[in-house]
């Protein structure tokens, strides 16, 4: 590699410490992202991806495996954010809500560009995207948007996060509907599980099933196209959780056949916090009521944007999410996910061949991707977090008392993974 290509990668990752004190250039930032795209080029796989992780703020001694938790900014995400917010303050004064200065809220304008950028990538119309804080908001939204009445049946799974179950035990309680939850084995290593699970729950009340796309914990890519097809037969309707999803497997809403799916992007599309989506097909869109409403609350010519009204908010947040964005599709989306999938294959393939750990994760790779959970023999899932993080500053994310949750992403390496590993013999 080139000195100079080097020395480019290098002040892009150090970023944060050249933070102008001028207002914020929006097409220095672009030009910014044309020039790492052209030093990552005509790389070898192993010099692209560690020169990728070059991009990123955390600390070269320090390895990050908690995507399922919260993603790591990349430094032109970072960058994006904190210039723009340096921006408003220093030129908030030249705002007139007529059109000039920069933008200083962010929960009445309907962000058309970024809500474009975000249909490509899942295959829909914008109108039917509404851009929310995170995937707790977007299950609530459906839940409290659409018309359920007493007696009406909900399917839902026991191995919800409680941002994908909370809404419909309280209409459970509230409205008098019958909460059900299908069980879902574990580990679980076929397709038709799951669906006969879910679909065994299925009666002439069924109104609604709301199952997550990846389950949190368990990192199980579930069979959603099937599920819905079922759903669609029988004229039920189907909330998708997919907060564990963007970014880390392809999603088309379109080919799932779902009427509705949320995310959160600060995990596996590295955005700030405080970004989210919330799809509705336009087929079903203008059922739902908004539960948050302001001026647009009756907006049915661009319901997602009705959907999105949030009152004031920080707009820099969403320059953020667009940065993401722009940085997802330098990278390339296949590129992008496939890392991800030989990432998670890898240490799912080391993890198999060591006596004291029992996989709790699917063993089918049809139903996995880059969120790994196991246990290992004669140490709890909190203890072997801290081991991994003191012999080699290695940071998973324990879940209860003896399960370890491993995500790994673009910045995470083989060799990181390896001496994950070596942890684990030697315990």
């Amino acid at each position: 590699m080139s000195n100079s290509r080097r020395n480019f990668i290098k002040k892009s990752a150090i970023g944060l410490s050249a933070i102008p004190t001028l207002g914020f250039i929006s097409k220095s930032n672009k030009e910014s992202l044309s020039n790492i795209k052209s030093s990552l080029s005509d790389l070898s796989d192993n010099s692209y991806w560690s020169e990728v992780r070059n991009l990123f703020p955390t600390k070269k001694n320090q390895t990050y495996f908690n995507n399922g938790t919260l993603g790591v900014q990349p430094n032109y995400v970072l960058n994006s954010v904190i210039k723009d917010m340096q921006n408003n303050a220093i030129n908030g004064a030249e705002t007139d809500y007529k059109g000039n200065g920069p933008n200083l809220l962010s929960g009445y304008a309907d962000f058309i560009s970024i809500r474009e950028k975000i249909g490509k990538i899942i295959n829909c119309d914008y109108k039917e995207i509404s851009l929310i804080q995170n995937a707790t908001f977007g299950m609530n939204f459906v839940a409290n948007g659409i018309d359920l009445k007493k007696g009406d049946e909900v399917i839902n799974t026991d191995q919800e996060h409680g941002g994908g179950f909370a809404a419909w035990r309280q209409l459970a309680k509230r409205k008098g509907i019958v909460y059900k939850q299908a069980h879902i084995p574990v580990p679980v290593n076929s397709k038709e599980e799951i669906i006969n699970s879910i679909v065994s729950l299925i009666t002439k009340k069924t109104k609604l099933i709301a199952v997550p796309h990846i389950v949190s914990v368990y990192g199980t890519v579930m069979p959603i196209k099937e599920i819905c097809s079922v759903a669609k037969s029988k004229g039920i309707f189907t909330v998708i959780d997919g907060a564990q999803t963007v970014g880390q497997i392809d999603v088309n809403v379109k080919d799932l056949g779902c009427d509705a799916y949320y995310s959160s992007l600060h995990k596996w599309l590295l955005s700030p916090a405080g970004n989210g989506i919330l799809y509705l097909d336009k087929s079903i869109s203008s059922t739902i009521w908004a539960t948050l409403s302001s001026y647009n609350w009756d907006n049915n010519t661009d319901i997602g944007f009705k959907l999105q009204q949030s009152g004031t908010g920080n707009p820099s947040l969403l320059v953020g999410l667009e940065a993401s964005l722009d940085f997802f599709n330098m990278i390339g989306k296949e590129k992008w996910l496939n890392r991800i999938k030989f990432l998670g294959k890898f240490l799912r393939d080391n993890l198999k061949t060591l006596d004291n750990v029992d996989l709790i994760s699917s063993s089918n790779e049809i139903l996995c991707a880059g969120l790994t959970t196991y246990k290992v023999e004669g140490v709890t899932g909190p203890e072997l977090q801290k081991v991994m993080w003191d012999k080699e500053r290695l940071q998973p994310r324990s879940v209860g008392k003896e399960l370890l949750r491993h995500s790994v992403h673009i910045y995470n390496s083989e060799d990181e993974i390896s001496r994950a590993i070596e942890v684990i013999k030697n315990i």
